[in-house]
């Protein structure tokens, strides 16, 4: 089953902010376990996670190097002025995420 994550967050759950990002971490240690994961789209405080000096971006590569795309939205990259720093992944845009949810065959939002 084509499965996507979709995140608008640099953190996971809402509340405490440091928390969210350390199980944020966890939760991508523990994401080879998601049966067909195909992409990641991030949109939003999301494309913080794919910048140098994220605190999951060892965890972004290891899914990017086992053919996971990792796709951070160019007008929110753009909007936090970090064009320049995004370290995995390939910067797209709002249509690609629309047509990668489309071929989606099961979406978890974080």
């Amino acid at each position: 089953m084509r499965t996507v994550l979709l995140l608008g967050h640099d953190g996971m759950g809402h509340g405490d902010a440091e928390l969210g990002r350390r199980i944020l971490a966890t939760f991508f240690r523990k994401s080879v376990a998601i049966r067909d994961l195909h992409a990641v789209l991030l949109y939003n405080a999301g494309v913080r996670l794919a910048a140098e000096g994220s605190p999951v971006l060892t965890e972004l590569r290891q899914l990017h190097d086992n053919g996971v795309d990792i796709s951070p939205c160019a007008t929110c990259v753009d909007h936090f002025g970090l064009r320049d720093r995004i370290a995995v992944g390939e910067i797209g845009t709002m249509d690609g995420i629309v047509d990668e949810l489309n071929r989606a065959e099961k979406v978890i939002t974080l």
